[in-house]
């Protein structure tokens, strides 16, 4: 494409990097991790970082060596960021590195958070958007496929994030597919939120939830295969249907609630969910990278092997997933009925489109 190749060329070394190393009074033992994170002056970045610093991502026992990516024309926010981190005299950064340089950001990266993306403006239209981001994502995968590690781990955050996830994907073809994921987290997390909180139960009772296809109005939120935990005795299990006991809320008002709560947040602070949508990121890269609890699902949208619950290869799609060993796993043979295999219908289909209008020019 001649716009990645132009946008590759206005990311080349007319940079800023800037570089923040210091003296460590903790003896960790672990080899250190490069972590990057793109769009490192956003407002989602601004609320990870923090997160990454604390030990949420990989461990407070991890160092890590920090890469922050964005445009030359946000080089003087990202000093600004590193100021902050560097004020918070975090441990677990043993460096932190601002650059507007592709090669300087995923040399060797382990772990690559890709954040940033161009927002919907006014009058955009969904293709537009794609378009946009499109020219984003076939970059930073080109980037990905000649500078990362073999074993990078990356989670795209940035919107239409299944899309983006597999725009990525393709242009990086030396890389395995299952290297690359989209975060459906947040939207696991909302839900296990809603019900937590009709049921009046702490939120991490709520087990198994899952959030089938796409990070967009079209997701489904499914209850079927989970359950609530009993606080005193956790293998007291109760069928989240059974506990709710209103079909009408669980198949209605619970998902449209889920599947609109991005806008609901804007039209209240008349601001994006930023933070929420950073945990949710570093929720899905440690579960990734440090495997899920024995018998828990979580949410990831990964690479479809077009074998599984009817879904067609070649989809970036959030399937129930299990993590041990560093990698995902699809949870499969779990029974789908035929109201729930129509919503999941409908957000394959809208993913099979944005796959064709990406890929179209």
């Amino acid at each position: 494409m001649q716009r990645v190749n132009r946008l590759m060329a206005h990311m080349q070394p007319s940079e800023i990097r800037v570089q923040a190393v210091r003296a460590q009074n903790v003896a960790f033992t672990k080899k250190p991790m490069k972590v990057v994170v793109t769009g490192a002056a956003g407002n989602i970045a601004y609320s990870i970082l923090f997160m990454i610093g604390q030990g949420k991502l990989l461990g407070d026992d991890q160092p890590i060596e920090l890469r922050l990516l964005d445009i030359p024309a946000m080089s003087n926010a990202i000093k600004g960021v590193i100021m902050e981190l560097q004020d918070c005299a975090y441990p677990v950064l043993t460096s932190i590195i601002g650059t507007t340089d592709y090669k300087t950001a995923f040399e060797q990266v382990d772990i690559a958070l890709l954040i940033g993306a161009k927002p919907r403006g006014p009058g955009m239209q969904r293709k537009d958007l794609l378009t946009a981001n499109g020219a984003i994502f076939a970059g930073q995968g080109k980037a990905l496929n000649q500078w990362a590690s073999r074993q990078v781990k990356v989670c795209v955050v940035g919107n239409p994030a299944n899309t983006n996830a597999l725009i990525a994907a393709q242009n990086a073809p030396d890389l395995p597919k299952s290297a690359f994921t989209a975060m459906t987290r947040l939207d696991q997390n909302r839900a296990a939120s809603q019900l937590a909180s009709r049921l009046n139960v702490p939120v991490d009772n709520i087990k198994n939830v899952i959030i089938w296809g796409n990070h967009s109005k079209t997701q489904f939120p499914d209850v079927n295969h989970g359950f609530v935990e009993s606080s005193p005795f956790p293998s007291l299990r109760t069928p989240i249907r059974t506990a709710v006991n209103n079909n009408a809320y669980l198949d209605g008002e619970f998902l449209s609630t889920v599947q609109d709560r991005g806008a609901a947040i804007i039209k209240a602070r008349e601001k994006s969910s930023a933070a929420s949508a950073a945990s949710s990121c570093v929720d899905h890269v440690r579960d990734w990278v440090l495997g899920t609890r024995k018998g828990e699902y979580v949410s990831m949208g990964v690479y479809s092997d077009g074998k599984t619950y009817g879904v067609p290869e070649g989809l970036i799609f959030s399937f129930p997933c299990q993590c041990y060993n560093g990698q995902w796993h699809v949870v499969k043979g779990l029974q789908i009925d035929a109201t729930s295999q129509k919503l999941i219908d409908a957000t394959t289909k809208e993913l099979q489109e944005e796959k064709k209008e990406a890929f179209s020019s």
